[in-house]
């Protein structure tokens, strides 16, 4: 790999490994990362075997058209929320072929934050296909767009791991 942190890179080949094993395959519903966890798996040589697809839906209309996030859902909690998050990894289970997904959707920075929800603030959710959905609400602080988008690339990773039962 090029480019990526040591942990992330290792990361991502011993997922890539073990779902290859266990023929699992892998979808991705992300906004504030931009496709940087498909990205991440993709670098790994066999991820063809493992990444099913990735969905960037940047904007609220991409949610609802690639995803099914219900528009009710985002004029009642926003974007980034609990609730879209978990809605975008429905989505992604809904529009693949996947047996597992990870959605994530938060505010990298350094504007666009509020008192309620500061820069830092990203809602991720991972699921199986017929398992429970996990969410984690993460505050990374406002500590630099390329380092909120990093550190929920690696919470997205433990994440499928968590999903795919360890």
């Amino acid at each position: 790999m090029s480019g990526w942190p040591q942990d992330i890179e290792n990361k991502a080949q011993s997922l890539i490994a073990a779902f290859s094993k266990r023929g699992l395959m892998v979808a991705t519903a992300e906004s504030c990362t931009g496709g940087l966890i498909v990205g991440a798996l993709t670098e790994v040589s066999g991820s063809s075997m493992v990444v099913d697809r990735g969905f960037v839906t940047y904007s609220n209309d991409a949610k609802i058209q690639m995803l099914g996030v219900d528009l009710a859902t985002l004029a009642a909690h926003g974007a980034v929320s609990r609730q879209t998050a978990i809605e975008m990894v429905r989505g992604a289970l809904t529009h693949s072929k996947a047996d597992l997904a990870v959605a994530v959707t938060g505010i990298a920075g350094p504007g666009g934050g509020s008192v309620e929800k500061p820069v830092g603030l990203v809602h991720l959710a991972a699921a199986s296909r017929g398992g429970n959905v996990i969410h984690r609400e993460m505050r990374y602080g406002d500590i630099g767009r390329d380092s909120v988008r990093l550190a929920t690339v690696r919470t997205a990773l433990d994440m499928l791991e968590e999903a795919a039962g360890g």
